[in-house]
């Protein structure tokens, strides 16, 4: 039996597609067929031709109806959004060293630009009526840092919860909304912060990993999820093979979570 995924000449857009996940993502829609388009705030000069890449900056508003206009200039429209953008920069210290100003970088970062983007392409979506959007939310929605992750968790249950609610509205419209929630993955920026907190305590790189992992209460599975792992699961889910999937949110975090 074939198993093409069917996504031959689908548009695709994937934010935060220059590195990690978001990189992995972009490289295994265009493997299967589709046109990409990725966006960061530094992208490579020039594509692949398979994947074109916008410089914007998706913390505001002008840079997300940028990457709209450019996106649908290019590819005359849009079939896949693949919102991955996400990220931290709050201080450890717990609830106290949360300041407003820190609170709202969280939401801008993690909340705020899928709600941008949604907003400008659904319409072009609703219009042909059909489309996939992936919302990359994080097991740390329900599995909070109190010291580190409080104002991220915060803003990613957010993006579940708008999420769901999105799923509802346009489904009917032939648009399917689903959330990937990803649990530690082993980026380049991971293993660069195994190798810090290794080296901290005098031990190796699998050391370091372990410390992270006890962290998070341990990963059953022994080990990270890899990029290419969660760019898969994207990828299928985008495809026409789930075509019933929407709504629904799909945790891959190596049985990081203790619950269903």
């Amino acid at each position: 039996m074939s198993f093409d995924l069917g996504l031959d000449g689908k548009r695709a857009l994937v934010t935060g597609g220059t590195r990690g996940a978001g990189a992995a993502a972009a490289r295994a829609l265009a493997a299967a067929g589709a046109r990409v388009a990725v966006t960061a705030r530094t992208v490579p000069q020039h594509g692949t031709g398979t994947i074109q890449y916008i410089a914007a900056d998706l913390l505001t508003a002008q840079g997300c109806a940028k990457v709209a206009e450019e996106v649908i200039a290019t590819f005359g429209g849009i079939d896949i959004l693949v919102n991955m953008l996400g990220g931290s920069s709050a201080p450890g210290g717990g609830f106290a060293a949360l300041t407003d100003e820190e609170w709202q970088k969280e939401i801008d970062h993690n909340l705020m630009p899928a709600v941008r983007l949604d907003r400008v392409l659904l319409p072009s979506m609703i219009a042909q009526g059909a489309g996939v959007i992936v919302h990359v939310t994080s097991i740390q929605h329900e599995l909070p840092l109190p010291e580190s992750t409080t104002a991220y968790a915060a803003a990613k249950a957010a993006l579940s919860t708008y999420s769901k609610s999105l799923s509802k509205e346009v489904t009917p419209k032939g648009i399917r909304v689903v959330r990937v929630s990803p649990g530690w993955i082993e980026t380049d920026a991971a293993v660069a912060l195994a190798e810090r907190l290794a080296k901290d305590a005098g031990t190796d790189y699998e050391g370091g990993k372990r410390i992270i992992m006890n962290s998070l209460g341990g990963i059953p599975l022994g080990r990270p999820v890899k990029p290419d792992e969660v760019a898969d699961l994207i990828t299928f889910l985008v495809s026409p093979r789930a075509a019933a999937i929407t709504g629904t949110e799909y945790v891959i975090d190596g049985g990081t979570v203790p619950t269903a």
